[in-house]
């Protein structure tokens, strides 16, 4: 019988009024200032009762499901992931849930989890996009839904995202190999036309150029698995032994790379320096700890989540998309890998 309470019941028994209640319980209390005490109330008596809210008869009421769908490349990925748990503290707050799904890159499975999502009615999405869905996003924004794409970006759509500086964070690594002393740099990337790997292989050309150094490039292809990215890697390396360092834009890139070196016997950085886009724990414990890129996790997520936020609290009502394109400034942290003895 526990699970039968209703609203009603619960602001009966705690002598409140229904809306008092529901605001709690839909994680708007604070914005309409009920008093901490009351919230701790409500919550430590529905704890208590094992109350269950009727998800799905308050969807049919009000055509909202409380839910914002997130779609990133890979949720097993440090990067996402991380991104992915800072959303869900701040969108529980303002009580909507988050259903995570992975795309893998494939636009196929990217259409199909957005045609589930509609048919589930979710309320909002945020998307790491991939080639082949500018259709379904589009749909998106000419139906109004909420919508923030973040990692990278179509730049014919007229929506909201949040991404990194990556030409110019790119750039500044680069430069940072030149002052190093190295000539000659590789740079690993992926196969792909995705904005933020264009960004990344624009920012390594500037700095070469600049420097009156050659391009030497390996293109992965994008899926490969970690062994073929390995031997890609320690391929390019015999293959071009004039290179004194590399760049790859990716984490995992990296990790691969790190494989490729050890195989062949490398020391870093004496016979190669190293520099990888996206910072990792694999990255702070290898010896030396690898130079890396980071990305301001805790700002990306805050202002994905507080742009969903807004939409959907201003719903029906002229947005301008222009506030919410968004492009975050990302940190070198130099360590051991790639700092010459001089």
């Amino acid at each position: 019988m526990k699970n039968k309470r209703t609203i009603r019941d619960i602001a009966d028994e705690l002598q409140l009024s229904i809306t008092t209640v529901s605001l709690v319980l839909n994680g708007k209390a604070r914005e309409k200032r009920i008093s901490q005490e009351v919230i701790e109330r409500v919550q430590k008596f529905v704890r208590e009762v094992d109350y269950r809210p009727n998800h799905f008869a308050r969807s049919l009421r009000n055509g909202k499901s409380q839910i914002i769908a997130f779609m990133a490349e890979d949720i097993s990925n440090p990067f996402f992931s991380s991104i992915a748990r800072r959303i869900e503290d701040r969108a529980n707050n303002s009580g909507y849930k988050i259903v995570y799904c992975s795309t893998e890159n494939d636009p196929e499975k990217a259409r199909e989890l957005i045609r589930a999502f509609k048919d589930r009615s979710v309320d909002a999405y945020i998307i790491t996009p991939t080639e082949g869905i500018e259709e379904e996003l589009k749909e998106l924004v000419a139906g109004e839904v909420p919508l923030m794409l973040f990692d990278r970006y179509f730049s014919g759509l007229d929506t909201g995202y949040v991404v990194i500086e990556n030409e110019k964070s790119t750039y500044e690594a680069i430069r940072h190999l030149v002052d190093q002393g190295y000539s000659s740099i590789g740079f690993v990337t992926l196969d792909s036309v995705q904005s933020q790997m264009q960004g990344r292989l624009n920012g390594y050309v500037k700095a070469v150029t600049e420097a009156g150094l050659p391009e030497q490039v390996l293109r992965v292809p994008y899926g490969s698995p970690e062994t073929s990215i390995v031997d890609a890697i320690r391929n390019f390396l015999q293959d071009n032994r004039q290179l004194d360092s590399l760049f790859f834009s990716s984490n995992y890139l990296g990790a691969g790379g790190l494989k490729a070196i050890r195989s062949l016997k490398l020391s870093i950085p004496e016979d190669i320096g190293v520099v990888a886009f996206d910072d990792s724990e694999i990255f702070r414990m290898y010896t030396p700890d690898i130079t890396s890129v980071t990305q301001p996790v805790e700002e990306i997520s805050l202002r994905l989540v507080d742009s969903i936020l807004y939409q959907l609290k201003h719903e029906g009502q002229q947005v301008d998309t222009g506030k919410y394109k968004i492009a975050l400034p990302a940190r070198l942290v130099v360590r051991g890998s790639s700092v010459k003895n001089k």
